[in-house]
C-alpha cells in the first residue's frame, strides 16, 4: 500500500468494513444536522468530532488533511469529511461522509425552490430581505479573505485586476483564464514556501488508483464541454456546468457564487433574483455552501429541473472534489514541499478575492439594494457579522425579518 498524509484508524481497524462505513454516515449526519457557520467553523466541528472525542485520527494528521484540502479547488470542509471518511471506511467511508454532511442541507434548500414555486412569493419582502443578507454575507467573506490571501501589495494588485477582468469577461472561460492567469503570475513573481515535510503514513488509498482517478478527472473537464455541444441533452449541459463550477473553486463556498452565476443567470436557466435569494437561503441552514446547487437545480429551467435536477445539479458540483481528494491524497507529501505549487497557489487565492469582489457587485449588489433602506438593512446585517460575530443563519433570520417589516411599511 502507498502512503500519504492521512492516518489509518487509530484503533487498527482498517478498510471498509460495513460498520465502519455505517458508523461514518451517522456521525456525518449529526454533523450535517448541526453544523452551522461555514467552511472555518466546520472544521472546528470536525477536530471536535474526529480528533477530540471520537480519536479516529490525531492532531498532525489532521492538519495534513486541511492543507490538502485548501490546496485543492472546491469545498474544503466537505473534502476534509471525504478523506476522513476514506482513512476510517475506505472509499465507501468517503461516501458515507459526503451524504451524511451534505444531504440535510440539499433537502432543506430543494424544499426552499419547491415553497417558492408552489407559493409564488417572488415579490415577497422577507424573500428580499434574504437577498439583502447576501449582500452582507459576501461582503463579509471577501473582508476577511482580502486580509488572509490579499495583504501585501503584489496580491492585492493581482486581486484588484481580476475583479476588472471578472466584472468586463463575466463568464465561464472568463472566469477559468483569470485563474490560470493568476497562477502564472504567482509562480513567476510571489515567492513560494514550502510545507514542512512530515512523516508519511499508510492509506487505503494507492497511487495507481490515485493517479487513474486524476486522469479521470481531467478527462471529464476536458471532455463534458465537447459532449455537451455534440449531444445537446440539456441534462448534459446542467451535468458539465456544475462539474466545471466544483472544479474551479479555489478560496472556499463564498467563491462557487461568481462561478455559478456565470453558468446559470446568463443562459436564463435562472433569473438573477431566484439566484440571489437562494444564495441567502443557503445562508441559513447548515452543511456545505455548495448544497446551493441542489436549489439552482431544481428551480431550474428548461428541464431537467424539480428533484431530477437538483441531483444532477447537486452530484455533479461534489464529483470533483471526491475525485480530487482520492487522486490527491497518495501523492500530497511529495507536492506540498515544492515551492512553485505553493506560489502559484499564493496567485490563485489572490484572483480568488477579486473574483468575490465581482461577483460582491454583480449579481449580489444589483439585485439587492434598490434603495436607502435595503443598504441600511445591509449594514446593520454586516455589523452583526462583523462586529458582533453573529452566526449567519441568525443575520439571515434578522434579514428576512427585516425585508418583510419594510414591505409593511411601504404598503
Amino acid at each position: 500500500m502507498n502512503e500519504g498524509p492521512a492516518a489509518v484508524q487509530t484503533d487498527g481497524a482498517a478498510g471498509s468494513s460495513s460498520s465502519h462505513v455505517l458508523e461514518v454516515l451517522v456521525v456525518a449526519t449529526r454533523l450535517g444536522l448541526t453544523s452551522f457557520g461555514g467552511p472555518v467553523a466546520h472544521l472546528g466541528y470536525f477536530r471536535d468530532e474526529y480528533v477530540v472525542r471520537r480519536k479516529w485520527l490525531d492532531e498532525t494528521t489532521y492538519a495534513d488533511l486541511v492543507a490538502l484540502c485548501q490546496f485543492l479547488p472546491g469545498p474544503a470542509s466537505s473534502q476534509v469529511g471525504i478523506a476522513i471518511g476514506i482513512t476510517r471506511g475506505g472509499l465507501l467511508g468517503g461516501v458515507a461522509a459526503w451524504l451524511g454532511f451534505t444531504l440535510p442541507s440539499a433537502i432543506a434548500l430543494v424544499a426552499f425552490a419547491y415553497g417558492l414555486r408552489v407559493l409564488q412569493v417572488a415579490d415577497a419582502g422577507w424573500l428580499h430581505g434574504l437577498k439583502v443578507a447576501a449582500v452582507a454575507v459576501v461582503a463579509f467573506a471577501v473582508w476577511g479573505m482580502a486580509r488572509a490571501l490579499a495583504p501585501d501589495r503584489e496580491r492585492a494588485t493581482i486581486a484588484i485586476l481580476s475583479a476588472i477582468s471578472a466584472l468586463l469577461w463575466p463568464t465561464g472561460p472568463g472566469q477559468v483564464t483569470i485563474i490560470a492567469a493568476a497562477a502564472l503570475v504567482g509562480l513567476r513573481l510571489l515567492p513560494g514556501i514550502p510545507a514542512p515535510a512530515t512523516t508519511q503514513r499508510q492509506l487505503p488509498v494507492g497511487r495507481r488508483l490515485g493517479a487513474t482517478v486524476l486522469v479521470a478527472f481531467f478527462g471529464l473537464l476536458v471532455a463534458l464541454p465537447i459532449a455537451r455541444q455534440l449531444v445537446g441533452s440539456h441534462g448534459l449541459a446542467l451535468f458539465d456546468s456544475f462539474f466545471r463550477a466544483g472544479s474551479l473553486v479555489f478560496g472556499g463556498g463564498h467563491v462557487v457564487l461568481p462561478l455559478l452565476q456565470a453558468e446559470v443567470v446568463p443562459p436564463g436557466w435562472v433569473t438573477g433574483e431566484q439566484f440571489v435569494a437562494g444564495y441567502g437561503a443557503a445562508q441559513a441552514v447548515p452543511g456545505p455552501l455548495f448544497t446551493f446547487a441542489a436549489y439552482l437545480g431544481a428551480v431550474r429551467g428548461p428541464r431537467p429541473n424539480g428533484l431530477a435536477g437538483a441531483v444532477v445539479a447537486l452530484v455533479a458540483i461534489f464529483l470533483p472534489s471526491f475525485l480530487l481528494i482520492v487522486g490527491a491524497l497518495p501523492f500530497w507529501d511529495a507536492l506540498r514541499v515544492r515551492p512553485g505549487f505553493q506560489a502559484a497557489l499564493r496567485g490563485i487565492n489572490a484572483a480568488v478575492v477579486g473574483l468575490l469582489i465581482a461577483a460582491l457587485y454583480q449579481p449580489v449588489w444589483t439585485s439587492a439594494i434598490r434603495g436607502p433602506a435595503d443598504m441600511g438593512l445591509a449594514f446593520a446585517a454586516f455589523g452583526l457579522l462583523a462586529l458582533w460575530s453573529a452566526p449567519a443563519w441568525l443575520v439571515v433570520l434578522f434579514a428576512a425579518g427585516g425585508g418583510a417589516l419594510m414591505s409593511l411599511v411601504a404598503q
